[in-house]
Formats: structure tokens, C-alpha cells, sequence
């Protein structure tokens, strides 16, 4: 008789209870109940593109938490993760039969939101859907900080190191358009080694060696402005990164530790050139999506500060808040061990067995009850 892989009632409470965290941070950070639009372009939020009204053909779009629950619910939606700098779409003009019901005075179009393929439900160099129903490796997908699109991370030209839901991923498509990120990765990066990636079928070929336009400039932009040497560099931490000449290796993605954007140069020249190449985010330590999720952890501890259960025990005396608290800690103790014993036996928790639970829980409150008025009289 073979043996079936069994998993225990704990590990699926556990596991259930990690996937909620992992929800709560993505969605708490964003507003579930009002359109994000009068907000502007919003600096992070949950975003959805939705099959249904703008299929692959037409223009992309993106729709918020809000609009996906009120405007798009039963539809077919692609789900995003987050996105920053990005202004709702929903009912605008590339939804030709579909008017927002939670904001419907949109402009035709948000001029200065970015898409990619991700807004049809394709992602990485290989353009395909995740999950994907052909794809038979299992492989974590990560997101690139610069343009956001996910890649597996077989296709990203390094090894993926431990910890890596603590650090922040540049693809090497995005490294090689901004060449002065080399400088920095062979000083701030995790080290990594690269790998060869393997074409596959469909494989964009978007993240080959590009020409370096800026070798003749030393992976720094001049400043447009006549000003001596001498004011200039001293400040700049690049150039003096520069200077000391240390290499890494220019191919594969690049993986940074969580306090690498502090130690990015901020003088004026950078600042300028981080603009010109629309990467002042990067400068931002509060723009990373860990700063987002840590903003949606918080949000939600509020929102459970704010139990009504214990709205409710305000409006009671010391000592019934007592008696609920410790009726309360002795019935999630005696579930507890209710289903551990289950667990720990293998055997399988069925309806049957938890109105038994509380049925027993029903008579032990009424035989304490009773106890209760005989004491009285």
C-alpha cells in the first residue's frame, strides 16, 4: 500500500494564515472602497487590468482595488501586483462600454501612466502568463524595480540569492539602458554569479547586450551647466565610485540589499540625470514595495484596533469585560487543542466533529450557569 503525502490540519491553518498576511500587505495599502483617480497619479497601489473590457488588440489599461471589486466584479482581471506613479483608468475612453460607478468624471486618458505587457496578462522576456497551464518548472517570479515587469528567475541571468523577498531586483534590459547602475552594482550589489539563460520559444530579445551610448561619458551624464571640477566632484559619490575603478561583471540581473538606495548620490548633477532618465524614484526609499507592504501591515493593525467586539467591551463594567476575555482565551485555548489533537492523529476534521465541540462548549456554559443560580439561592 503506497504511501499518500499528508498534510497536517496546522500546516493549512499556518500556510492560510501566511496568505492572508501576503494579501493584507498587497491590498490594505490601497483604498477598497473609493476610486484611487482624485488621488492623481498615485505613488504605489494595487492595480488590475481587466480582459474583459480592454482585451489584448486594444489599448492597455489599468483599473484600482476599488473599481476591480465595484466596476469589474465577474470579470476576467489580470492582477498586477503594484505599480507606482500610476492614475486609475477605469470608464475612460479605452472603455469604450463601461462607465466607473464609484468616479465616472475621468479625463479621456491619464497621459503619464506606463504599461507593458503585463496589462495583458504576459510576463517576462519569455511573454508568458502566469500561472502559466504549459509550464511544468516550478519558479518564483520576481519584480524589477525599474520597469516592474516580473521575470522567472531562471531567465534572469544570475543566481537568485537567499533572502530575496528583503532585497530589490534590476533586469538586465533595464541595467544596460542606464549604464551608470554598473557603477554602483559593483560596489552596493549583492554579489551574484550570472548564468547562462537559454533561449526559449517566444523569448524577447529585448534584454541582449545593448550598445553603451554613455562609455564615451564614463556612465555619467555631464552636467548641462559650466561649473569647475573642482565644485563639482568632490560631492559626487558616483564619481568617486568611478574613480577607484572597481568591475563587476555587466550581464545578468542585479540584486541590492534594502538599504542600497541611501547610498545612491543625491547632488545635483545626479539628481538631474536620475530625472532625464525618469529614475528619481529611485532616491525614494519609501517607493520600494516593501515600504508599501510594511504600509498595508500597519493599516491593517489599525483597522483591528478598531475590533467591534472590542468597541463593544467599552460598554461594559470591569467585570463582564473579564468574564468575556477569560470565556473568550478559555474557548480559543480548548479549540486549539481541539484540532491539534485531530492533527496530531491525522485524522480528518469533519462537521460533524466541530457542532460536537461547541455543543460541548453549549453545555459546559449552561451547567455553569446552573451552578451559578443554585450558589445564589
Amino acid at each position: 500500500m503506497s504511501e499518500e503525502q499528508t498534510v497536517s490540519l496546522v500546516d493549512v491553518l499556518e500556510e492560510d494564515e501566511e496568505l492572508e498576511e501576503e494579501a493584507s500587505a498587497v491590498l490594505a495599502g490601497s483604498d477598497s472602497d473609493h476610486c484611487s483617480y482624485p488621488q492623481g497619479y498615485v505613488k504605489r497601489q494595487a492595480l488590475y487590468a481587466c480582459n474583459t473590457c480592454t482585451p489584448k488588440g486594444g489599448e492597455a489599461a489599468g483599473v484600482c482595488l476599488a473599481c476591480s471589486y465595484k466596476c469589474h466584479e465577474g470579470h476576467d482581471l489580470f492582477e498586477l501586483y503594484t505599480k507606482r506613479n500610476f492614475r486609475c483608468d477605469c470608464g475612460n475612453r479605452k472603455f469604450s462600454e463601461l462607465q466607473c460607478k464609484l468616479y465616472p468624471e475621468k479625463d479621456e486618458v491619464n497621459t503619464l501612466n506606463k504599461y507593458s505587457h503585463n496589462f495583458f496578462g504576459v510576463y517576462c522576456t519569455c511573454s508568458r502568463p502566469y500561472p502559466d497551464p504549459d509550464d511544468q518548472v516550478e519558479d518564483e517570479m520576481i519584480q524589477c524595480v525599474v520597469c516592474e515587469d516580473w521575470l522567472h528567475g531562471r531567465h534572469l541571468g544570475c543566481v537568485v540569492p537567499d533572502c530575496v523577498e528583503l532585497q530589490e531586483m534590476i533586469c538586465e534590459t533595464c541595467m544596460n539602458k542606464n549604464p551608470f547602475l554598473w557603477t554602483y552594482a559593483a560596489h552596493l550589489a549583492v554579489p551574484g554569479a550570472t548564468v547562462e539563460v537559454k533561449e526559449e520559444p517566444g523569448a524577447d530579445d529585448s534584454n541582449t547586450n545593448l550598445p553603451n551610448k554613455e562609455d564615451k561619458c564614463d556612465d555619467v551624464i555631464q552636467p548641462s551647466c559650466k561649473r569647475s571640477r573642482e565644485d563639482a566632484e568632490p560631492s559626487c559619490k558616483l564619481k568617486q565610485l568611478q574613480a577607484i575603478g572597481q568591475k563587476r561583471g555587466q550581464s545578468g540581473a542585479v540584486f541590492w540589499p534594502s538599504t542600497w538606495r541611501s547610498k545612491l548620490c543625491s547632488c545635483n548633477t545626479c539628481q538631474e540625470s536620475l530625472s532625464g532618465a525618469s529614475l528619481s524614484f529611485l532616491l525614494d526609499e519609501s517607493d520600494t514595495v516593501l515600504a508599501y507592504e510594511n504600509k498595508g501591515k500597519n493599516n491593517e493593525q489599525t483597522q483591528q484596533g478598531n475590533d467591534p467586539l472590542m468597541s463593544a467591551l467599552d460598554n461594559l463594567n470591569r467585570v463582564q469585560q473579564l468574564e468575556i476575555i477569560h470565556g473568550y482565551n478559555d474557548m480559543k485555548t480548548e479549540l486549539k487543542d481541539f484540532l491539534q489533537s485531530f492533527a496530531a492523529e491525522g485524522k480528518v476534521v469533519t462537521p460533524e466533529d466541530i457542532r460536537q465541540f461547541f455543543e460541548q462548549q453549549q453545555s459546559r456554559k449552561r451547567r455553569r450557569v446552573d451552578a451559578g443560580r443554585f450558589y445564589s439561592t
